[in-house]
């Protein structure tokens, strides 16, 4: 069997979630919240930021063909266990398990708490 492993190629963001500055993003806000329920799943997942780990973007062949042809609005790019599943946007959580042939939690980790 396959392990199951997620790579998210992110735009050039200010550090490697994009939840620093003033004003969060909500959209990256549940991707962290994704990427954190997936881990607690025993879900191998990496994200690659653009402005900090270029060396990915390049070695990479598929993302850098997609890039190549694209351009930036290609980004993100998320791959699951080595194929591309979604590009131009990030995928929900549920998609993903639905990918990876796992149940989603009933209670996700949460990045930020009610305040």
């Amino acid at each position: 069997m396959q392990s199951k492993k997620i790579e998210i190629y992110d735009p050039a963001m200010c550090c490697s979630t994009g939840l620093c500055g003033p004003v969060v993003d909500p959209v990256l806000v549940k991707v962290n919240d994704t990427v954190l329920a997936l881990k607690k799943q025993g879900v191998a997942v990496e994200r690659f930021n653009l402005s900090q780990q270029t060396k990915e973007f390049v070695t990479n062949k598929t993302v850098a063909d997609l890039l190549h042809k694209n351009g930036k609005k290609v980004l993100p790019i998320t791959m699951v266990s080595g194929s591309v599943f979604k590009t131009g946007a990030y995928p929900s959580y549920e998609d993903l398990c639905k990918a990876l042939d796992i149940e989603p939690l009933q209670h996700k980790p949460m990045t930020l708490a009610a305040g």
